[in-house]
């Protein structure tokens, strides 16, 4: 347990940049990128608008034939991992036994099932695709980067809603801190952008309805948010034990100290009002880091745009850090990439590795009006910087999953 375990590469595809000088450079601009639907027709729905990516060509990440053989969802799983371990330079060297993979997304390959079963309709059974029963298991994403990169180590891929991408990061810091390995790809994936897939959210209310003004419609901590934005994308981090990442030269971003998951036990879509398991997971995540909650510098919240989780997660965050959270920063980025459900965590994760080691906290986009029912200290619009040493990432899903991370910046 006293292995220090590095973030060395950062591998991400998201609708604001591609790469991690893409996703950083998408940050520091702060333009959103929601848009108008173009995937499919979402006027028989709520919610029209959605953060697409606008520019993914699997073939700029794989060979053609290896991009027909995947879905959209196992595409941006193997893109995203051939980024990060690109990033890292070299991880792979040694004995490839030695390295794991865990993948997190809500939905997986639900959204290629669904376009394979319009085909069905239309059809018949011999318009669909081969390829489905090996695109729609939860581990699928997780199973094609082993194989793609030839990673014969533990492979894992969750499915806890929201949280899933942070789920895999924490779950693979334990297993290389116990020294089951000594590297592991983590992250998280989505590709939900498809009718059904997006009007069940749209169904129960779930979604912004700020058709006319997309790029404002994802609302986190405002006054007049009413929603999340669905977004697509991936994030995968190339996650390392110090001594590992010393002998071949590499340099960290950050370091993991902390992980923290529970459960609100309480409503399905609902969080709990009081927040108090969410701020235990803050808790828990910072008493395996060995910090108290005045070490923290900076708060990356899950910050959807709902309107009751965003001031439950608020009433987390002052409990979990009391007295200090007065002083302490917070802000989401979801008004920048929308909400790629189970990519999230992997994706702010990510964001937060980058802030800690450039010193600058993006502030949240679209909040315009803030909520006296969110009551944190808002990073103030254009960001700021900060020299912050230890951050807080935090991921919630459906089934009140809470999950926290400690992050610390890297310095030898």
């Amino acid at each position: 347990m006293n292995r220090r375990i590095v973030i060395t590469g950062i591998g991400a595809i998201t609708p604001i940049g591609s790469g991690r000088d893409g996703l950083w450079a998408g940050v520091r601009r702060g333009a959103s990128g929601v848009r108008q639907i173009t995937r499919f027709d979402p006027t028989p729905f709520r919610s029209h608008v959605a953060a697409e990516l606008p520019d993914f060509d699997p073939v700029d990440h794989m060979e053609a034939q290896r991009a027909r053989r995947l879905d959209r969802f196992g595409q941006l799983a193997v893109a995203a991992s051939r980024q990060a371990l690109a990033d890292a330079g070299g991880c792979l060297e040694r004995e490839q036994d030695g390295v794991a993979v865990y993948l997190g997304s809500a939905l997986g390959g639900i959204a290629f099932a669904e376009e394979q079963h319009e085909r069905y309709l239309a059809a018949g059974s011999h318009a669909v695709q081969s390829l489905l029963a090996l695109s729609v298991f939860g581990g699928a994403g997780a199973t094609n980067v082993a194989m793609e990169f030839n990673l014969r180590g533990p492979v894992l891929g969750n499915a806890n809603s929201c949280a899933s991408g942070l789920i895999a990061i924490g779950e693979a810091f334990r297993l290389v801190r116990r020294g089951d390995v000594d590297v592991a790809l983590a992250g998280g994936v989505e590709a939900p952008l498809a009718p059904l897939t997006f009007g069940a959210f749209a169904l129960i209310k779930a979604l912004s309805t700020h058709n006319d003004d997309p790029a404002r419609a994802s609302r986190p901590f405002d006054r007049t948010r009413d929603g999340f934005v669905m977004g697509e994308g991936a994030a995968v981090l190339v996650i390392e034990e110090l001594e590992h990442a010393r002998a071949r030269g590499a340099r960290p971003y950050a370091e993991l100290l902390g992980y923290g998951l529970t459960n609100d036990a309480y409503h399905m879509t609902a969080p709990l009002p009081s927040g108090e398991q969410a701020a235990r997971a803050m808790t828990l995540a910072l008493a395996e880091a060995e910090l108290a909650p005045g070490s923290v510098d900076y708060v990356n919240a899950h910050a959807t745009g709902t309107p009751l989780g965003d001031a439950a997660e608020a009433r987390a965050i002052n409990l979990a850090l009391g007295a200090y959270a007065a002083r302490v920063p917070v802000s989401g980025t979801k008004g920048l990439t929308g909400h790629p459900l189970g990519a999230s965590g992997a994706i702010e994760t990510a964001i937060t590795a980058l802030a800690l080691r450039d010193g600058w906290l993006p502030p949240t986009a679209n909040l315009a009006e803030p909520d006296p029912e969110c009551e944190v200290l808002h990073v103030p619009p254009g960001g700021m910087e900060a020299p912050i040493e230890v951050a807080l990432c935090n991921s919630f899903g459906f089934g009140g999953i809470n999950a926290c991370l400690v992050l610390r910046r890297w310095q030898e």
